[in-house]
């Protein structure tokens, strides 16, 4: 049960069970048929609906006429993301970043600023001008608003600042242009002239107070700065002082360092790492000239050639002289005998020969010797040297320590002393040349026409708030109704079978419409018994009761159409009027109501003059009779029983228009005592929960419901649009057109 059924104590209409269950669930048939019960909704309660929409157009109609007419300007500035860097040779605009949403959302709340609408207040001097507050209806008891020689005391001057400030910020609409730098500012109010005025102002009031923040920030920076950059140097002037003592004390003493030397060219190299450098230089060279005439002396005196034996030009000239005697001496020893003097004077040329030669190389020797000891004695010398060194290096690197933690913190505080003294200039830079990132696009001027109220947009939304407001209270009448208003409703709320649908006559009277086989009214009568006929093994119940939860519902008619059919069809059927409190058969057939059946239940025996004739239907009835004190006592005994065993000796079919069952007991007794009853039900009419009731005490007293009627039906006010015109038309007389 939803929320709307548990509040109104009953069943929800279908078209809150469907809204229960959710669209999501309704399948394409069940759509279809929830937007059907929408539209039928609309078309039975159209009326409150255009009732309500046209109530909602006059009163926007009226309220437009008695509003007064706004006028709004508007101006339009250009906000940059920062303002450009003219000083910067890599770019003047800046890139985007994915701060500028950030950015902007800033620039828009400071548009909105209290602080900028006092700015603007102060501008124009609205603080003290009563003619500002009068356009604005301020009405106020304070003393801050009461005028003393025509102009405002002092003494308010901050509680009108506020108030002022308000109504500013309550007519002021701050609008971005979509995917732009541009925002529109536009102010409303009853004067075009001031409009405009408070429009500009503002603009030019926000790029001021831009300004205003720039040069504040830029003047406080370099405040800062400046102390900053006098408390550093002095802290480098300090370690300065203090690493040249300490070198002096020490010792210590670097070079500058030389470009492409080293790989970090950007530190001093001492005196001892150079001289190192150096000796170690000389100390290769000296061991590899050492190694050199060292191997040069032991090829000498192992015997062997040594390179300068083999490259010496005097030697080399003594041995080929020498080859040249020994060739001669061997020619001449070929002709003649050793102790030959010719051969003896080639052989003692060859001895001093020899012995010079012997003498070169013995000299070379010596000499290799001399430069194999020079060479050793030099490298002995620089390595003593280089270890020296060492020990000096070795004790300056233990000097050096205290060194570097003075050069670091000479060299930190240089780097943020320049540091700082570069951002100085930078925002001495920016400060001296005060470009705003904030620019005036379009100034607002005075506006000819008024804003609001607008005729046509107000009576537009009156119309659509009246056609919604209209459509809510249409859904909660729908939702309050709980009437029968569909065909397949009696059978899912009401668990009863629906017998047939009695659509409403509006052209003529029921009981003349009877008369006529081809009417709607007696196609759906004649269903109706068909249904009938097929609710028992015998057909067409022998007696028959019609009631229904209240009276006007049209049992009555239902009663006199089944009789009035089944007489048509050639069965024998009496029409006894069973509503002893308000009897309406004779009304229909049109006779008195002198003698019936309160008669016969107060005792008499005789029919006669009780059964009346009705040729126009072919049946026979019975009136009530006069009205009897106690209708319940009279239908409590035996005498009803004893009437439908007579009559139907001689009558197939007794119907019983039965008094309505709610209040009463009669319904009930006399459902007891015929075979079958019919219920009767209006569309729209009954609430679901009182038929309920009103079944239950027919069933209470075993009667037997063969089923409902659903009487007055009007398919424009049902949710299925269940067509009762289909098949009715089939036989009739045709139209020219339709033929």
């Amino acid at each position: 049960m939803n929320v709307v059924q548990a509040e109104l104590g009953g069943e929800a209409s279908p078209v809150a069970n469907q809204v229960a269950m959710g669209a999501g669930n309704v399948p394409m048939g069940g759509a279809r048929a929830v937007l059907r019960q929408y539209i039928n909704i609309v078309r039975r309660w159209r009326w409150v609906i255009l009732g309500v929409a046209g109530l909602c157009i006059v009163l926007g109609l009226i309220a437009t006429l008695l509003a007064t007419p706004l006028y709004t300007a508007t101006s339009t500035i250009e906000i940059s993301r920062e303002s450009s860097q003219v000083t910067d040779f890599q770019g003047v605009e800046r890139e985007t970043s994915v701060y500028d949403q950030e950015f902007y959302q800033t620039q828009y709340g400071l548009l909105e600023a209290e602080s900028l609408a006092e700015r603007v207040v102060l501008k124009l001097r609205l603080v003290d001008d009563p003619e500002f507050y009068e356009m604005f209806g301020v009405v106020s008891d304070s003393p801050a608003f009461t005028l003393v020689n025509g102009r405002y005391p002092s003494e308010g001057r901050a509680d009108r600042m506020r108030v002022a400030s308000n109504l500013l910020l309550s007519s002021i609409n701050i609008d971005p242009a979509r995917l732009s730098r541009l925002v529109n500012i536009s102010f409303t109010s009853p004067q075009p002239e001031f409009s405009a005025r408070v429009a500009n102002a503002w603009a030019e009031s926000f790029i001021q107070a831009n300004l205003d923040r720039k040069v504040q920030a830029t003047s406080y920076g370099r405040d800062q700065l400046e102390q900053q950059l006098t408390q550093y140097k002095e802290q480098l002037d300090e370690s300065q002082r203090q690493l040249v003592a300490y070198a002096a004390n020490e010792q210590i003493i670097n070079l500058p360092s030389q470009t492409g030397e080293g790989n970090d060219s950007s530190q001093d190299r001492s005196l001892v790492v150079d001289q190192l450098a150096s000796l170690n230089q000389a100390l290769s060279r000296a061991t590899a000239d050492r190694i050199q005439a060292e191997s040069r002396a032991r090829q000498t005196s192992a015997g062997g050639a040594s390179t300068e034996a083999l490259v010496n030009p005097a030697l080399n000239n003594l041995r080929q002289r020498r080859a040249e005697l020994a060739a001669e001496y061997g020619q001449l020893m070929v002709r003649f005998e050793p102790g030959y003097p010719a051969a003896q004077a080639i052989q003692s040329q060859l001895d001093q020969i020899d012995q010079a030669i012997a003498a070169e190389e013995s000299r070379i020797s010596r000499s290799l010797g001399s430069e194999y000891r020079a060479a050793l004695a030099r490298e002995q010398s620089l390595r003593e040297n280089v270890a020296q060194l060492k020990n000096s290096f070795l004790d300056l690197q233990r000097r050096s320590i205290q060194y570097n933690i003075y050069q670091q913190e000479v060299d930190t505080n240089r780097e943020l002393y320049d540091g700082l003294l570069q951002r100085f200039k930078e925002i001495g830079v920016a400060g001296g040349i005060g470009v705003n990132n904030i620019a005036i696009i379009d100034l607002a001027d005075v506006p000819q026409s008024p804003s609001s109220p607008n005729l046509i947009l107000n009576m537009l939304i009156s119309l659509v708030l009246g056609m919604g407001l209209g459509a809510g209270i249409a859904y909660l009448l729908e939702l309050n109704d709980e009437s029968i208003a569909d065909p397949e409703e009696v059978t899912n709320r009401l668990d009863l079978a629906l017998l047939g649908t009695i659509p409403i006559s509006e052209d003529e009277e029921p009981k003349e419409a009877l008369l006529d086989p081809k009417s709607d009214l007696v196609d759906a009568y004649l269903a109706i018994q068909t249904s009938l006929a097929l609710t028992t093994q015998h057909g067409l119940p022998k007696s028959l009761t019609v009631t229904s939860t209240r009276p006007a519902e049209g049992k009555s008619t239902t009663s006199l159409a089944l009789a009035a059919l089944l007489a048509r069809s050639g069965k024998k059927v009496i029409l006894i009027d069973g509503d002893m409190r308000s009897p309406s058969v004779h009304h229909l057939i049109g006779t008195d109501n002198q003698h019936g059946l309160s008669n016969f239940l107060s005792g008499e025996d005789s029919l006669d003059g009780m059964v009346l004739d009705v040729p126009k239907y072919g049946m026979s009835a019975m009136s009530s009779g006069p009205i009897p004190p106690n209708a319940a006592e009279l239908l409590s005994g035996d005498r009803l029983t004893l009437l439908l065993d007579r009559l139907l000796e001689t009558y197939d079919h007794v119907i019983i228009d039965s008094p309505p069952v709610m209040g009463l007991a009669d319904a009930p007794l006399i459902a007891s005592r015929v075979e079958a009853a019919v219920y009767v039900i209006e569309s729209h009419g009954t609430k679901s929960v009182q038929i309920k009731t009103a079944v239950g005490r027919l069933r209470a007293t075993n009667a037997r419901i063969l089923g409902a009627v659903l009487t007055k039906y009007d398919n424009s006010k049902a949710y299925s649009g269940y067509n009762y015109d289909y098949g009715y038309g089939y036989g009739r007389d045709q139209s020219p057109q339709a033929a």
